[in-house]
């Protein structure tokens, strides 16, 4: 009678099927789990960088994202520069506000985005409200002049209030308030 320690197929036949079941093992359990503790990872790094975007209490630097732009109707125009922006959210009213300095051209084009023109502006109006300026840090005095207009829409679009800082005509500064009613 052979043993199979004296069958050296046999030996073969039993190494092979230990490596294949601790590769099953490993497949099956130890693959999911990496992949638990890299998800675990990522959608914790998400949640940070979500925190720290949404308890911002003001203006932060950067782009609003592309849905914010097309949700709210602010039609950012390139080039652009020092881009501001700021989301206030409640039950009734949801808020974007943006700043952003562009060139001549820049602002007709995004006056034309909107809808309106140049020749909808009028100096001397400041149309966004005292409330929306505090809360984005905005103060308007100084070097001016100072242009405003406020493009109503029906609900559920948004209504846009905008003031340009004529200063330099080469480069005006833009600030917009777009309401959005869900």
């Amino acid at each position: 009678m052979l043993l199979a320690g004296d069958d050296p197929e046999a030996r073969r036949r039993v190494i092979r099927r230990r490596a294949l079941t601790l590769l099953t093992i490993v497949l099956l359990i130890g693959v999911p789990a990496v992949y638990l503790v890299i998800s675990g990872a990522q959608s914790r790094d998400s949640g940070k960088d979500k925190e720290a975007r949404y308890s911002a209490t003001g203006l932060t630097w950067g782009w609003p994202s592309k849905v914010q732009r097309r949700i709210y109707q602010v039609p950012i125009p390139h080039p652009a520069e020092l881009v501001a922006q700021y989301e206030t959210n409640n039950w009734r009213t949801s808020r974007l506000h943006v700043q952003f300095l562009t060139t001549d051209a820049g602002l007709d084009t995004f006056l034309r985005s909107m809808g309106v023109t140049r020749e909808d502006l009028v100096e001397g109006r400041i149309t966004i409200s005292d409330r929306d300026r505090s809360t984005a840090g905005w103060e308007f005095r100084g070097a001016g002049p100072w242009y405003g207009l406020t493009h109503a829409q029906e609900d559920p679009l948004p209504t846009q209030d905008v003031v340009v800082n004529m200063s330099d005509p080469a480069n005006p500064m833009v600030y917009v308030v777009s309401r959005a009613t869900p």
